[in-house]
């Protein structure tokens, strides 16, 4: 995320009026959790224009009807699901040089075949006739 949009510059009377909001609605908002304003040295609110962002996802949510605690938790789950993208993205570039350090040696990756074994037996993998 760019500094330009995590940085604090809005008054609340602007970061309503970007959100289309009332600034008693960003209150709320943040008295409910699913908002966190930065503040100044004096206490005042500032918004970004990631807060922006999340202020018209709040109001998006809340025109199909659902309640604050319902947007708090899709937000939450969609917060998640960018996090496990990023991981999934991540384990995907570290699988990719794996490989690539693996052919790089001269090796090769081979397929094997999956199987269940009773502890204590050999497993059919390692069978030839099979």
């Amino acid at each position: 995320m760019s500094t330009d949009r995590i940085q604090a510059v809005y008054v609340i009377s602007v970061a309503a009026e970007l959100a289309g909001m009332h600034p008693q609605t960003l209150r709320i908002y943040e008295r409910r959790g699913l908002l966190t304003p930065a503040r100044t040295n004096g206490g005042n609110r500032r918004y970004s224009d990631a807060d922006i962002e999340r202020l018209r996802r709040i109001a998006e949510l809340a025109a199909t009807g659902m309640n604050l605690e319902g947007i708090r938790h899709v937000m939450s789950l969609e917060q998640e699901v960018v996090r496990l993208r990023s991981e999934v993205e991540q384990l995907r570039q570290g699988l990719m040089h794996a490989i690539r350090e693996i052919e790089n040696r001269g090796g090769a990756l081979v397929p094997l075949r999956q199987t269940i074994a009773r502890f204590g037996e050999r497993p059919s993998i390692f069978d030839p006739n099979r």
